[in-house]
Formats: structure tokens, C-alpha cells, sequence
């Protein structure tokens, strides 16, 4: 029994970012490539079932953060992880565009019982400071699960393409059941009986919280609109990158199988230059200094546009590669980043999981709004125009980081 001894709550947050995305990226390794190669969706649908999870996203992130602040953060996350478990088995059991919308909406609103409970549980249980370590620990965690996840889910993938879904799901459904027992909770102080008579006077009450905060703290703003622009660009990319690059490199003609070893191969390429990344970021005095924080989100999103424009005009491999690498180590970087910016301006922890939540639902906004738009375009023109896009979309953010330093400097 005493393997069910609950531990210390920093090395149970490390441990179930490693776990999540262990399975997650088990998971992802080979969904969109089973969506595009087994299901046969086309581009407008892909992106119609990203939008699908985005509104999902929209409609219940409030809601849940709201109930996470009132009730239970641990319980909160339990609820996440069981829901997205759920949502994988549904799609990778049954290969429909029906089936893979419902997957979409199970696990986007588990995702959303996770999003911003997690930080929010952490930061309270060990503090603001030693939070912003957990978040960097945390995401070099998450890449060490994904090194070891993805090889994984090459060879189970080789073989029956959908398995690594199933399992995956069954494995975040298990982890769920674990966090029951090993996951404590002693530094949250849930709302009194008085307080959760009405759970959307609580909303009301978070909300003009969050707006008069908003009003008054300009960085708050900028983030806001910060991850709206980054929400509109991100949809198209995400579910067309992976059409685009079996197309442009000539790679159509391969059998599954082998699309999963290429597929998988890049992201395990991926996933080592962003352990890599982040290793560096976490032994760095970055993650410490807002200032610093401004300055590599910046040149991170200058990476991102450059990379989008490169990839969409790119018809090598090697060239496809490099810019998707690009892509994505700028984005793994700058999440953690992104989350230590927002939890060191928040004002009042007892809505930290609201805030966090806010702006997920921000960013849900974005890419229910320009997903569709760029399904339309490549479904209209060709993908590279689309993807161009994208690319266009995301460069007010360039001006937006710009104006935070030059507004600090002054």
C-alpha cells in the first residue's frame, strides 16, 4: 500500500507530463497521417475537424477553469485525462469522418478540464517561483516521453496503423485512474458551500475580474491578442502540413507502412531538437526575467513566419523538413515561455486556472475563425496558398512583441 503514498506534488506534475505526452505523442505520431491515409479525409474536412475540437475548446474552456477554481483542480485533471483517453479509443476504434468528429468533441472537453487546472494546481501547491522551474521541467519531461514514445509508435503503426490510437487512449484513461492515488491537493482552498450556489454567478464575477484586469494591465492585453493571431495561423498548419509534405515530396506513392516510418521519423527529429531546446532554456537565466521572455518570443515567432513561408514554397524534402523543424521547436519553446509570462502577471491566484483558461479559449477564437478560412483556400486554390496564408496571419505578432520592448526600453 505504500506504493499508493501520494508524492510530492513538483515530482508528480514532472511525472505526468512525461506520462501525457508519452502517450499523447504515441498518439499523434500517426492520427493525422490515419485521418488523411485510412480515413480519407480531404483538406477541407481536416480542417473541419480541427474546428470541431476548437469550438469544443471554446464552449467549455470557461466553464471548466470556472469549476476547476470552485471545486477540485486535482479532480479537474483526473476528469481531463479520463475524457481525452475516451475520445482517442472512439477514434482510432472506428476509421469515419462521423466517428473522428464525436473523438474530437470527447476529448476536446477533456482537454479542457486539463488546460490551465494543471498549472494552476502546481503553482499553488508549490508556489509561483519554483512553478515557472516545474513548467520548463515539465516540458523537458514531456520531450523525454515523446523520444520514447514515438519509436513506439512507428513500429505498432508499421503493422495496424490505428493500434497506437487505441492504446494511447487506453493509456491516458489508465494515467487518470493513477492520479487518484498519487496526486495530492493541500494548498487549494475550494469555495465555500455560500459561494458555489451559483455556478455562473462565479463566472460573471471571474469574468469581470478578468476584464478589469485586462483593461488595466496592458501585457495582459498584448498576450490576449497574442494568442488570438496565433490561434488563426495555427489550424491551417497543423492539419495540412502533413498533405502538403507527402504531396511536395513526392512520397504519395509510398505504402502506409512507410509513410509511418517517415511521419514518425520527423517527429522523433523534432522532438530531440526541442529536448535539446529546452534543456538549454531551463539551465539559462531566461525563464527568469520577463525581459528576456519578450526577447525569445520574438524571435521565436520571426522563426515561425519565416519557416511557414519557407515550407509553403519548399519542394525538397530536405528543405520541407528543416522549415517544419523550425516550426515546431519555435513553438515547443515558446509554450512554457508563454505560460511563466501569463502566471507572473496574474494578479489573484485564486482565479489562476481562469485566467489560463481564458486564454485557451482565446486561442480556440483564432482557430475556429481561420481554420475554416484556409480549409476553403486549399480546398479552393492548392495548400501552398493556404499555408502562405498562415504565414501572412501570424506577422502582427511580430509588431506586437516589437512594441512590448520598445515600450520597456522606454
Amino acid at each position: 500500500m505504500h506504493l499508493l503514498k501520494k508524492k510530492d506534488a513538483y515530482q508528480v506534475y514532472i511525472y505526468t507530463c512525461f506520462v501525457s505526452q508519452l502517450f499523447l505523442t504515441f498518439i499523434f505520431t500517426v492520427n493525422l497521417l490515419y485521418q488523411v491515409e485510412t480515413v480519407q479525409l480531404n483538406p477541407l474536412q481536416l480542417v473541419l475537424v480541427g474546428t470541431v475540437l476548437e469550438l469544443t475548446v471554446f464552449i467549455f474552456e470557461i466553464p471548466t477553469g470556472i469549476l476547476s477554481d470552485l471545486k477540485s483542480r486535482k479532480l479537474s485533471v483526473i476528469i481531463g485525462f479520463l475524457l481525452i483517453g475516451i475520445g482517442f479509443i472512439v477514434e482510432g476504434t472506428f476509421p469515419f469522418f462521423i466517428a473522428v468528429i464525436l473523438s474530437q468533441i470527447i476529448w476536446g472537453i477533456g482537454y479542457t478540464f486539463t488546460s490551465g487546472a494543471h498549472q494552476a494546481w502546481i503553482a499553488d501547491e508549490i508556489g509561483e517561483e519554483r512553478a515557472s522551474s516545474a513548467f520548463i521541467k515539465g516540458a523537458k519531461a514531456g520531450n523525454l516521453g515523446k523520444v520514447i514514445a514515438i519509436p513506439l509508435s512507428i513500429f505498432t503503426g508499421y503493422f495496424m496503423i490505428n493500434l497506437p490510437i487505441i492504446l494511447g487512449g487506453i493509456g491516458l484513461a489508465v494515467l487518470s485512474i493513477f492520479l487518484v492515488f498519487f496526486m495530492k491537493e493541500e494548498n487549494f482552498k475550494p469555495a465555500s458551500k455560500v459561494e458555489r450556489v451559483s455556478v455562473w454567478k462565479n463566472i460573471k464575477e471571474n469574468m469581470s475580474q478578468i476584464i478589469y484586469f485586462s483593461k488595466v494591465n496592458y501585457l495582459m492585453r498584448v498576450l490576449f491578442l497574442i494568442a488570438l493571431f496565433f490561434g488563426f495561423y495555427s489550424e491551417g498548419f497543423d492539419r495540412l502540413w502533413v498533405p502538403h509534405f507527402i504531396e511536395q515530396s513526392n512520397l504519395s506513392n509510398l505504402s502506409e507502412g512507410s509513410l509511418v516510418i517517415v511521419m514518425g521519423g520527423i517527429q522523433f527529429i523534432v522532438v530531440l531538437c526541442s529536448f535539446a531546446a529546452l534543456h538549454f532554456i531551463d539551465k539559462s537565466p531566461i525563464h527568469q526575467h520577463l525581459k528576456y521572455i519578450y526577447v525569445s518570443l520574438f524571435i521565436g515567432s520571426i522563426l515561425i513566419v519565416m519557416s511557414l513561408i519557407g515550407f509553403a514554397l519548399s519542394t525538397f524534402v530536405f528543405s520541407l523538413l528543416a522549415f517544419y523543424i523550425l516550426i515546431q521547436l519555435s513553438r515547443t519553446i515558446m509554450y512554457p515561455l508563454e505560460n511563466i509570462w501569463l502566471n507572473k502577471i496574474i494578479p489573484d491566484s485564486s482565479t489562476r486556472a481562469t485566467f489560463f483558461s481564458v486564454k485557451g479559449q482565446i486561442d480556440a477564437i483564432g482557430q475556429i475563425s481561420g481554420g475554416p478560412v484556409t480549409g476553403l483556400i486549399a480546398s479552393n486554390f492548392t495548400i501552398k496558398t493556404a499555408i502562405l496564408v498562415s504565414a501572412i496571419i501570424l506577422t502582427p505578432v511580430l509588431f506586437l512583441y516589437n512594441h512590448i520592448m520598445l515600450k520597456i526600453r522606454g
